[in-house]
């Protein structure tokens, strides 16, 4: 009677905290990850998504430096040449019969937030208002976005860019493409996205201007070029324009995946967090559970 009268406030206090364990349960995760063994595995899963996440933005960090290297390098391409045909006070020709190139700067990469869905949203408010419009699309990620939608319009595209970061070459290799295209085209703009700061880009456009187009500016003939030489010139602007949106899209690529993957571990923190305290609670409540039948079993042993 001695064990008796000892195990039973222990077995009223364990059927108590039993009876109060699943009010505290009673959640969303709780009822999902019912056992300690998916709570644990859950856990697994996300430290290690953690640990991918953190090793991603540690690599963007590295490749972001190099990537503002090569813009600040490129602008000084980009800039000379429209510091030419604004001096020449060139203008895109304006016509029924004439028609737009749209080219695009973006990669074949992805886990950067929406810097490529941007691209296309714009692209597609231009086509909607000039369906005529051609496209020419560089990279794997807009290929598919705008594919699905204005795959009609779509005329050349280039894979494998994005890589590494873009060079001259690279740029002039996809211009002399552009120049073979069957169609004469009086304006091609280039779209791609312009660093603003380590947060934030937006997608401008950059004029690449036809033969017609610059042999027509006002200013022209004070720089005493041949006609000769203009396809020339048309094909190195083009080739420097290039260069300038896909060195310029590559550094706002590597920012926008930097701070991607920075939110996506600190998201993953916050869930370890949380699985964590759910996995303690659980554990805490089997326990209990085990206490109170071995509590309970002792008793029955012992009136018996």
């Amino acid at each position: 009677m001695m064990l008796s009268r000892a195990a039973r406030p222990a077995l009223r206090a364990g059927v108590a905290a039993a009876s109060a364990r699943p009010a505290t349960l009673s959640t969303p995760n709780a009822a999902t990850y019912a056992t300690l063994r998916e709570i644990e595995g859950r856990l697994k899963s996300i430290r290690n998504i953690e640990k991918i996440t953190k090793t991603m933005k540690i690599v963007a960090s590295t490749k972001l430096t190099r990537a503002q290297k090569a813009m600040t390098e490129s602008r000084s391409y980009g800039q000379t040449s429209n510091a030419v045909f604004e001096n020449a006070e060139t203008k895109a020709l304006e016509g029924e019969d004439k028609k737009t190139l749209i080219v695009i700067c973006s990669s074949d990469k992805g886990l950067c937030g929406g810097i490529h869905s941007g691209m296309s949203r714009r692209t597609r408010a231009l086509l909607a208002e000039s369906p005529n419009t051609d496209l020419v699309v560089i990279g794997e990620k807009c290929k598919a976005q705008l594919g699905r939608s204005n795959g009609k319009n779509m005329q050349l595209s280039f894979a494998g860019i994005g890589k590494d970061v873009p060079t001259f070459a690279d740029a002039a290799a996809i211009a002399d493409q552009i120049t073979l295209l069957p169609t004469d085209y009086s304006s091609i703009q280039i779209m791609y996205n312009k660093f603003l700061n380590a947060q934030s880009y937006e997608p401008v456009i950059v004029e690449a201007f036809s033969e017609e187009a610059i042999k027509e500016s006002a200013n022209f003939a004070a720089f005493e070029i041949d006609d000769e030489i203009l396809p020339s010139l048309r094909e190195y602007a083009l080739a420097n324009a290039l260069y300038w949106g896909l060195a310029e899209g590559h550094a706002c690529e590597q920012s926008a995946r930097r701070n991607a993957m920075d939110n996506a571990s600190k998201n993953a923190g916050d869930m370890i967090n949380k699985f964590q305290i759910l996995f303690n609670r659980t554990r805490q409540a089997v326990i209990t559970g085990e206490l109170v039948e071995i509590i309970t079993g002792a008793a029955a042993s012992e009136e018996g």
